[in-house]
């Protein structure tokens, strides 16, 4: 078991603890415990009934692009919403550039959540992922289904603790699942954008998790809100709160299991506000929590709030966490820029507004 000191932003100190099945941290208003072998994480503050100080908050999960280059699936090609516009023409994190910044990442880190673009576009990917596991963070990773092979869906299910397969192709993606939970892997997901374009697409795929054996064992299906950001612009418009409701509606009457992007939070509050387990059902939906909990970091190795923020107005620039002798804490997590953006957020979940900086 290992125990390090952690200085937290109002000069008090927290410990973490961790041994090879979880990782926890205690302090007298802040404090979690995550399950490595599941990636069961709970959250609490001075008291198991209340979820913390949110800005003492530290880095408890990591968004990490370690490729743009994606092709796509075949006969689609890149997505036509990707709010990256990502091509096959795009760049990579190394190996070298990975360990720099992932040491410079604080021990709060339960999990790193892998951006790749195709399977196959980074050559060391699988070099960055035995990395992070070996050295006790967890690596997850969102595919797009397209230029498996048998031995990759064995490498994912033996390394990572969770996977998600972005709805392109619908054989494709139902047999990526079906490939992944027959290798045992509970923690597998479909994400799928909501949108006006794609709404009867997301009600098919709910009547497919029903009755597609393929889909039997799915963890959830996961529904991303858009922003329009990238090739979204001018292609698709933003699902409104009575069609969300539909949908959330659709899917608790049916028990079908959901999930969402913390995005998507406030609108899963209004939606369920009439029902009769709506306190229970709350509990389950984190608003953001870019820069409270969680930071994003790009393929350039650059620090954002999180992905959809890198270039907006304000962070045009993001901040290098590859240099040496970072302090991360002190020289990013607690900078003016960081704390800024952190308490416009904790302003935004006070108020059940979704993002400070898109309309979603």
């Amino acid at each position: 078991m290992k125990a390090t000191k952690i200085k937290m932003f109002d000069g008090s100190f927290g410990i973490i603890i961790e041994n090879e099945n979880f990782k926890s941290l205690i302090h007298p208003k802040y404090n979690y415990r995550f399950r490595k072998s599941d990636g069961l994480f709970v959250r609490w503050g001075a008291t198991k009934k209340d979820d913390g100080d949110m800005t003492l908050g530290l880095p408890e999960i990591c968004d990490m692009e370690i490729s743009t280059i994606c092709n796509g699936v075949k006969g689609i090609g890149p997505c036509k919403f990707c709010y990256k516009g990502n091509t096959g023409k795009g760049k990579n994190m190394s190996f070298e550039t990975f360990k720099k910044v992932f040491h410079n990442l604080p021990p709060t880190i339960t999990q790193i959540a892998f951006g790749i673009g195709d399977i196959d576009s980074n050559p060391d990917m699988w070099k960055i992922f035995d990395y992070a596991k070996s050295n006790g963070v967890t690596p997850n990773v969102t595919i797009n289904g397209g230029r498996m092979t048998p031995e990759l869906f064995d490498r994912l299910a033996s390394t990572c603790g969770a996977v998600a397969v972005s709805l392109y192709d619908k054989d494709l993606t139902y047999n990526a699942i079906h490939e992944l939970t027959n290798r045992g892997m509970k923690q597998v997901n479909i994400h799928f954008m909501i949108s006006n374009e794609t709404y009867d697409r997301a009600i098919e795929l709910m009547n497919d998790k029903m009755s597609d054996p393929r889909l039997s064992k799915l963890n959830a299906i996961v529904f991303l809100s858009l922003k329009l950001k990238g090739r979204a612009i001018g292609h698709y418009t933003q699902l409104s709160q009575e069609k969300f409701k539909e949908l959330t509606d659709y899917a608790l009457n049916n028990n079908i299991p959901m999930g969402f992007d913390s995005c998507s939070a406030p609108k899963f509050v209004k939606s369920i506000k009439n029902r009769e387990n709506a306190t229970q059902l709350e509990m389950f939906a984190e608003p953001c929590e870019s820069s409270i909990y969680s930071c994003y970091i790009s393929s350039d190795a650059k620090y954002y709030p999180c992905s959809f923020s890198e270039g907006v107005n304000g962070w045009e620039e993001g901040i290098d966490v590859s240099v040496e002798n970072l302090d991360f804490l002190q020289d990013v997590w607690y900078s003016n820029k960081v704390k800024e953006f952190s308490d416009s957020v904790i302003n935004c979940r006070k108020k059940c507004k979704a993002c400070p900086i898109y309309d979603i």
